[in-house]
């Protein structure tokens, strides 16, 4: 792909479910005041075959239309902010994923134009969180935009993970943006089935809450610890929340998984938009490392 898109990328494809995520995203990137990137990727539908030409030309055009579209409202939305388009010949998956190389944040809908009636998750939501570099954010249920008076709280789930580590920070810079507090939450469940493996954890649990404190001074912290599993912990926190962020997999997680169970859950369950975090490369590197 030529050139690096950087800020805030949606993928778009017309469907209404990525118009919500498209005005999901353009409130994103103007509270961090940083470019929006409208992704639309086209295919032909077939291999390409010598003859045709003209419907290959006619796929193209109709991408064009469809990102013309949603450029249009992206620019309604964004006022003065800056607005890119990018259509890619491909499939969506993999041009969104190669977009986390350089995106802030990469912005899905739950279920896009190609969705099966009835999946709680399409494929391209589920693929892009589990391979994408970057912070990605499936949206999905209800959000409340940041003019919103009702200052309902940013949801991050904390194991003492790498990736957990990862989500608290960016769960923070996402409370900083929108005014509200922070709630992080620890499931007793997580905890390392070793003798006084629950203190350890909720020991883990503040020290890194102590830390990013430090960074985000401004944002009230609520603490909450669930004595029971992750999954269920989370899913009741989201009813009240306007963002729900996990890491991309918890330290109970199997190696080689690039999703865990509680983040396969909330992307297919939560009442509101679900950000996954995987952990920062330097941080992945040193754990492979010493696996």
């Amino acid at each position: 792909m030529a050139g690096k898109t950087g800020g805030v990328v949606a993928g778009y494809d017309g469907s209404p479910g990525s118009e919500h995520a498209l005005s999901w995203a353009a409130r994103e990137a103007r509270s961090r005041g940083i470019a929006l990137t409208v992704c639309h990727a086209w295919a032909p539908g077939f291999a390409p075959l010598p003859g045709a030409a003209a419907a290959v030309a006619l796929a193209r055009q109709s991408g064009e239309q469809v990102l013309a579209e949603g450029v249009r409202r992206a620019r309604d939305l964004m006022g003065a902010g800056e607005v890119r388009p990018l259509l890619v010949c491909g499939q969506a998956t993999a041009v969104l994923c190669e977009c986390g190389h350089d995106a802030d944040v990469i912005v899905v809908a739950c279920r896009g134009r190609g969705g099966i009636a009835g999946m709680l998750l399409g494929s391209v939501g589920w693929q892009v969180a589990g391979h994408a570099r970057c912070p990605v954010v499936v949206v999905r249920g209800r959000w409340r935009s940041a003019g919103d008076h009702t200052p309902r709280s940013v949801v991050v789930g904390v194991d003492g993970s790498a990736a957990a580590d990862a989500a608290l920070g960016f769960g923070f810079a996402e409370a900083q943006l929108r005014g509200v507090p922070l709630l992080a939450l620890c499931a007793l469940a997580d905890a390392p089935g070793s003798l006084g493996g629950c203190l350890t954890l909720q020991a883990e649990f503040e020290q890194a809450i102590a830390r990013h404190e430090k960074a985000h001074p401004e944002v009230p912290v609520l603490r909450q610890v669930a004595q029971g599993g992750a999954r269920d912990a989370l899913l009741a926190a989201a009813h009240d929340a306007q963002l729900l962020v996990v890491g991309s997999r918890g330290r109970g997680g199997m190696a080689g998984m690039l999703l865990g169970s509680v983040s396969q859950a909330v992307l297919h369950h939560a009442p509101c938009p679900v950000a996954v975090v995987h952990p920062r490369i330097g941080v992945l590197e040193d754990a492979v490392a010493v696996g």
